[in-house]
């Protein structure tokens, strides 16, 4: 049956638990006090979402096998990068199937995505538009004429509205065959004959040598990793590795590594029990030996300090 839900959230951990379809990893590089807003669509073989959120962040998405996506920007802001390439506003992104991804942004960041089962996705490009539409075997970036872009972002909107002031019009299933086939008319149109770009040489082999750096990150969920181990393990040098995390982390290795531990550690102080969990215990198992300076990191990106995860009273 068709369904919407439109959620918000103050936790970027509930924020990604909430997201249909893919896995993903989430941590805020900066400052501030996280909030995000997801709105879901399930329409009858189409899915579709919208995000929202408001706080520079590193994003690893893996897991959309089986199905055909889109993603795009729904409004203007700052540079949101897909695997090192800008997302910009009058481009759609044709993922892979099954290929995993960094994004990162350097703000809020608007998208939205759609997506159909392969099948259907080949079966509706021949017949709309006479073209192939399986999902390529790299990125593909395309820009659609700006009346077709244009349309869909508006049918897109449309179906946010819906899901947030009318979610019985979503929930009949007759209402929602009808914007079904007019989301997939303007998705369509947006595909068919339309100039594309693959990814550079270059482009690839920084993704594969991301692919690596994810492989190891967990193949060791709970052990603070070094340079010279993961260079080795990689296979790469030094300097490759930093060029690659620059250009699609927006961070350094060292410091993308220190983010992700003290997202690491605040997950286990929200989990553990005051009487039986300590400070320094948590952060000792990933890897911080200097409490003060732990404490002094913790502080500067979730603007509290770690006792004070720890004690929160469940809510």
């Amino acid at each position: 049956m068709p369904s919407s839900a439109v959620r918000t959230y103050s936790d970027p951990e509930d924020y990604v638990a909430g997201i249909r379809q893919g896995t993903y990893e989430l941590t805020v590089t900066e400052r501030g006090r996280f909030t995000a807003k997801l709105t879901r669509i399930d329409l009858h073989r189409l899915w579709m979402q919208r995000f929202f959120d408001n706080l520079p962040r590193v994003s690893h998405i893996a897991g959309w096998g089986g199905r055909a996506v889109i993603s795009f920007r729904i409004q203007p802001g700052p540079s949101l990068l897909r695997s090192g390439v800008e997302m910009q506003p009058d481009h759609l992104f044709r993922l892979s199937d099954g290929r995993s991804f960094y994004q990162r942004s350097s703000g809020f960041a608007c998208y939205g995505c759609m997506s159909l089962p392969i099948a259907d996705m080949v079966s509706v490009g021949a017949a709309i538009a006479g073209c192939d539409l399986t999902p390529p075997a790299d990125t593909l970036i395309v820009t659609p004429p700006p009346s077709a872009l244009a349309r869909l972002q508006r049918l897109h909107a449309a179906a946010a509205h819906l899901a947030e002031a009318a979610p019985e019009i979503i929930a009949n299933p007759d209402a929602a065959y009808g914007l079904e086939q007019a989301l997939i008319e303007a998705m369509v149109g947006c595909l068919g004959n339309n100039e594309a770009r693959e990814d550079s040489v270059a482009q690839r082999q920084h993704e594969l040598i991301m692919r690596r750096f994810r492989r190891v990150l967990e193949e060791n969920p709970d052990q603070p990793l070094y340079i010279p181990e993961l260079c080795k393990a990689i296979g790469v040098s030094e300097r490759t590795l930093r060029v690659c995390c620059r250009e699609q982390l927006g961070v350094g290795p060292k410091r993308y590594l220190l983010f992700r531990r003290l997202h690491l550690a605040r997950r286990a102080l929200r989990m553990g029990l005051p009487d039986t969990t300590t400070v320094t215990e948590i952060a000792t198992r990933y890897g911080f030996w200097h409490f003060g300076r732990f404490a002094g990191e913790y502080q500067s990106l979730f603007a509290e300090p770690p006792s004070s995860t720890l004690y929160r009273p469940a809510e």
